[in-house]
């Protein structure tokens, strides 16, 4: 690791990230630096993907390690009052950018303004759920509806289910209607049920079944588990499993565990036919088996969840993750689709059990960051790859899921709960 500890690059990264911030009707920061003087706020300017929310989930990493300096005390005042102020007429039910993020953003921040971006999800939710502009002509109908957790329905149910669990007002009736909304949604499929990211009646083309966390019946399957703990309600647990259920039966063997495709039934012509990240990989389709164990499921495909998140698990240590095996395969450091994501779940994990090897991959996972850093009087940040772009450094990332922010926050927890 050199001469450098988790804390300390993960200080330099929050600090440039810090130097990123411009204030324009609020706070916010460029996608990428260096970023054009003329170019003004990007479109996503308050989103938790890239935007000012995911400063907020940033802070509150801080704020568990430190009490805040006053620029952060700005920065947190802004981030809060801009989000208030967009939610009255804000349109987006996606979690990565519209008021179900804002709403996790405030409650990261401890701050009030949560009730209201639940008000207005209720104000625009329709009997089947929540319209979108993600999805478009020609591969989808207009209007499509979208299931996932990250961009659809499932995204609305995390941030209620969230809301509930901090006893914010508006979250139960936002809750109730979308899990209503995507028990509808379920489909039989091969050992239980499935959720397809955008459900099949939207669709001009036959669909691709995404199994994997951030667009499929995993991330689904584990917001309905952990809302039928929040609602008391043991068909939500039932329905949870059964997306499980389903899941298993696509899961192959890989090293040491076992891992789902990112697309079922065929991999797309070009791409890694598996993955081991946050996004569409192991690490977080684990976390399904986690919510599962936890709302005490006792059995998935004839073994306890806990073991099918100790096999995902297993199989993202023998992957090779955090080395660059060859071109495409590890290509990104960040949140949702590289090291730091995994690093997350992997935390959590060993937080869950206590087993050390977890704690020993996430310190390997943090030894990765710390190397790769680029360093100097601005601060730390990473360059991502694109192998296939004629430079194949991407610029510097400077939000929560695929920039420094995020990274800054793992680097941060990490020096946190492990100290060198």
């Amino acid at each position: 690791m050199g001469d450098a500890t988790y804390a300390e690059v993960g200080a330099e990264a929050w600090r440039w990230v810090l130097g990123r911030v411009r204030w324009d009707d609020g706070p916010w920061v460029p996608t990428s630096d260096p970023w054009p003087d003329d170019a003004g706020p990007p479109d996503d300017r308050d989103g938790l993907h890239s935007g000012i929310g995911g400063l907020a989930l940033a802070l509150a990493e801080v704020a568990r390690t430190r009490p805040w300096t006053g620029e952060e005390e700005r920065l947190a005042t802004g981030v809060a009052d801009r989000l208030r102020g967009m939610i009255p007429g804000s349109q987006d039910a996606t979690w990565f950018d519209g008021l179900p993020g804002d709403a996790c953003a405030l409650l990261a921040l401890g701050t009030h303004g949560a009730d209201a971006a639940f008000a207005r999800l209720r104000d625009l939710a329709t009997p089947d759920g929540w319209a979108q502009e993600v999805t478009a002509p020609p591969k989808f109908l207009p209007g499509a509806r979208i299931n996932d957790v990250t961009l659809g329905t499932a995204g609305v149910l995390l941030a209620a289910v969230t809301g509930l669990e901090h006893d914010v007002s508006g979250a139960r009736e936002v809750a109730e209607h979308a899990v209503e909304v995507l028990l509808a949604e379920a489909e039989p499929a091969q050992g239980g049920l499935r959720w397809r990211h955008v459900p099949e009646r939207f669709r001009t083309t036959p669909a691709t079944e995404m199994p994997n966390w951030s667009h499929g019946t995993a991330g689904v399957a584990a917001v309905l588990a952990r809302a039928g703990v929040a609602l008391e309600r043991v068909d939500l647990v039932e329905a949870g499993a059964a997306g499980a259920e389903h899941l298993v039966t696509l899961a192959v063997p890989s090293g040491d565990g076992v891992v789902l495709p990112r697309y079922a039934p065929d991999p797309l012509p070009g791409e890694e036919p598996w993955s081991f990240g946050w996004c569409h990989g192991a690490a977080g389709t684990s976390q399904l088996f986690a919510a599962l164990d936890a709302a005490g499921v006792a059995s998935v495909g004839g073994a306890p969840p806990s073991a099918w998140r100790r096999r995902l698990l297993a199989s993202v240590v023998s992957s090779g993750v955090p080395d660059r095996v060859r071109p495409g395969f590890w290509d990104n450091d960040g949140r949702c689709c590289g090291t730091a994501g995994v690093g997350e779940v992997v935390l959590d994990a060993w937080e869950d059990d206590g087993d050390e090897r977890d704690l020993a991959f996430a310190r390997r996972l943090g030894d990765a960051l710390v190397e790769r850093a680029v360093r100097d009087d601005e601060g730390a940040r990473w360059r991502f790859v694109a192998p296939a772009e004629k430079d194949p450094l991407l610029p510097p990332g400077v939000g929560w899921m695929q920039g420094a922010a995020g990274i800054a926050a793992y680097l941060t927890r990490l020096g946190r709960v492990s100290p060198p």
